[in-house]
Parts: C-alpha cells; sequence; structure tokens
C-alpha cells in the first residue's frame, strides 16, 4: 500500500516535472527564435523563428501549458527581460507595430493545443496542418490589426505589410513543424 502511494505520487511529480520542463524550454525557443530575425526594409515587421515554435509549443504542450509557456514568454520580456525580436523587452515592445504578434502567440497556442487535442488519439498530418494553419491566421490576424491601429494605417496597407511579404516563409515553417510534430507525436 505505502510502495503503490510513493508510486502513484511518483508519477504525478514526474508529470508535473516535465511539463515544467516543456514550460521553460518553449520560452527559451521563443526567446532564442527572437534573436533569428531577419529585418525588412519596407515593413517594420521582422522575419523570425517564433512563430515556428509557437506552432511546436501549442501541438506538443496542449491547450493548457501552451498558453502558460507564451504567456509567460511575454511577462518575461515585459518585465525586461531582452528576450523580444531586436533584443527588445518591456512594455512599450508590447504596444509597438508587433505586438499583435506576440499577444496572438498565446491565443494561437491555445486554438492549436485545443485542436490538437481534439484528435490526440486519431491524428493524421492533414489535421495536424489544419491546426498549426489555424494558429497561424489567429497570430497574422491579431498582428495585422495591431499593426494597422499602432501604426494609423489602412488594414489593406497592414496586409501589405504584415501578411503578405512572410507567406511563403509562414508555408514553410507550418509545413516544418508539421511534419516534426507527426513524427515526434
Amino acid at each position: 500500500m505505502v510502495i503503490s502511494y510513493l508510486y502513484k505520487n511518483e508519477i504525478v511529480i514526474n508529470k508535473a516535472l516535465t511539463r515544467a520542463m516543456g514550460v521553460f524550454t518553449f520560452i527559451l525557443l521563443l526567446s532564442l527564435g527572437a534573436y533569428i530575425r531577419l529585418p525588412l526594409p519596407f515593413t517594420p515587421v521582422p522575419i523570425t523563428l517564433q512563430t515556428f515554435f509557437v506552432l511546436l509549443c501549442g501541438a506538443l504542450m496542449g491547450r493548457k501549458y501552451a498558453p502558460i509557456a507564451t504567456f509567460s514568454y511575454l511577462v518575461l520580456g515585459v518585465l525586461g527581460l531582452p528576450i523580444f525580436q531586436g533584443y527588445g523587452r518591456g512594455m512599450l515592445h508590447i504596444f509597438g507595430p508587433t505586438g499583435g504578434y506576440l499577444i496572438g502567440f498565446v491565443a494561437a497556442s491555445f486554438v492549436i493545443g485545443y485542436l490538437i487535442d481534439l484528435k490526440r488519439d486519431e491524428q493524421n498530418l492533414w489535421w495536424i496542418i489544419f491546426s498549426m494553419a489555424a494558429g497561424k491566421a489567429i497570430i497574422y490576424s491579431f498582428g495585422i490589426i495591431w499593426l494597422s491601429l499602432s501604426m494609423h494605417i489602412g488594414l489593406t496597407k497592414a496586409v501589405y505589410l504584415g501578411f503578405v511579404p512572410f507567406i511563403p516563409g509562414a508555408i514553410f515553417k507550418l509545413l516544418s513543424a508539421s511534419l516534426i510534430y507527426s513524427k515526434i507525436s
């Protein structure tokens, strides 16, 4: 009886530790993804690897823990760690032209996790791609709307500055993250 009780508690502790390590890992990956950036001269939005890691975070961590990882990343950046793109930090970065994308990370990670969790036992590559595409749509929606508001430009111009140049990279990241997740899940 005592051995059985200890064994069950050990499993609970191991699951909690695994989840905490997952959250920490994705905070780190999102931070590193912000440093891998390619600024484009015609838009304030750079190309980064962050969205790739948001996709994997949502799929691997699920709807409960992925938003914790992405929100924690935002909190650490707001508190002053230079972990946003361009070594950005602080609340002003959230209110800058790329703040909508950052907020979108939290919503996207939840939706991806939710969709993946719906069919966790019967997934196929098309469902994974669909789930991650929904997350990408959320990130771009938040980003474009905020870009429009923060720069005082119309939505059409915001789409041209904050979405159109990123389509090829977004497709590549989406397919790469989907394939990686399908192989390790």
